[in-house]
């Protein structure tokens, strides 16, 4: 019987667990991420979307921003999943190793720009935890998880476009523009 009771004292306080930590973050992370989007989007609207159209099909002329700068842009400014329809400024060739940088630069963000995936911050703040449980500063985490990031996106765009390629001319694809 006394397991019986333990088993379901421990049942129900898992979700009473579950509960504390959920108010936990709609009374701290929530509205900040609330605030993050509206300043995206407002500074979205101020800049033009044709502005920002314009300058999206320049940065990707350059293999190098195209599969840096002009993620990071995407995920920043449109967060996940809506970052990928950036691939929409992209000829078909392009469009995989754009996705490839993009959804691989949503857990890196996380922890410098936590309105980019919100989904990801519980991950982000798990690791973290360890770092702050040990009293110190989750900046330089988030920093060199940001940076190695930026450099896994680059190599994965390259290499992705590299196959990509590869694969359109074996099926007699046209890969110019």
């Amino acid at each position: 019987m006394d397991f019986l009771v333990k088993f379901a004292e421990g049942f129900i306080g898992m979700f009473e667990k579950g509960g504390e930590t959920f108010m936990g973050m709609f009374t701290g992370i929530i509205p900040t991420l609330i605030c993050l989007i509206l300043a995206v989007n407002a500074l979205i609207k101020i800049i033009g979307e044709e502005r920002i159209d314009r300058f999206a099909r320049k940065t990707t002329k350059n293999i190098i921003l195209r599969y840096t700068l002009f993620p990071l842009l995407a995920v920043f400014f449109l967060t996940n999943p809506m970052a990928y329809t950036f691939g929409k400024f992209l000829p078909e060739r392009q469009k995989p190793a754009f996705y490839d940088s993009a959804v691989s630069l949503v857990h890196p963000i996380t922890g410098l720009f936590p309105h980019a995936n919100a989904a990801e911050l519980f991950v982000y703040m798990g690791i973290a935890q360890g770092i702050t449980t040990l009293g110190l500063s989750t900046g330089p985490l988030a920093i060199r998880f940001f940076l190695v990031g930026m450099i896994v996106i680059l190599i994965r765009g390259i290499v992705t476009e590299r196959i990509t390629i590869a694969m359109m001319k074996r099926q007699g694809i046209s890969v110019t523009d």
